[in-house]
């Protein structure tokens, strides 16, 4: 599902999923809901075969820009299952052309690589956890996506 028009209760259910990954399962919280969820920029993708949703990120910035991508998550009960390189592919089909960058937890930097991101400069703490900086210049510049 994608879409900057959520209902009441896509929004809702999106919240919970990120509070229940980042705020309480990582033990780290941080201002959660930052306004960038309604600009009327940002794209909502996740996957919900179900009632709730199982995983989402969100995507940044008007088309023609540097594209942001984060939020990436996954229930932990629904992880191993692939669906965040779903939500990777889906996310770059969006992005499009555009160059694109991310703020990736620096466990999770592998997994960026796959999609060609490439780390710049060097791991930072963000609220107690480690980060790192990463960029995708558009497409034609690099490997094809794995």
């Amino acid at each position: 599902m994608a879409g900057p028009d959520l209902s009441a209760a896509e929004l809702h259910a999106l919240l919970k999923l990120r509070t229940d990954v980042f705020i309480v399962e990582q033990k780290c919280p941080y201002p959660e809901i930052d306004g960038r969820d309604l600009d009327p920029t940002t794209q909502h993708l996740w996957w919900q075969p179900a009632q709730h949703p199982l995983a989402y990120l969100r995507v940044l910035g008007a088309p023609g820009t540097t594209r942001r991508i984060g939020r990436v998550c996954t229930a932990a009960a629904a992880r191993g299952n692939g669906l965040g390189a779903l939500l990777m592919r889906a996310a770059l089909d969006v992005v499009g052309p555009d160059p694109s960058e991310l703020d990736a937890q620096t466990y999770a930097q592998a997994f960026y690589e796959r999609f060609d991101y490439t780390a710049q400069g060097a791991p930072y703490d963000d609220d107690g956890i480690m980060h790192i900086h990463m960029t995708r210049p558009g497409p034609g510049f690099g490997s094809p996506v794995r």
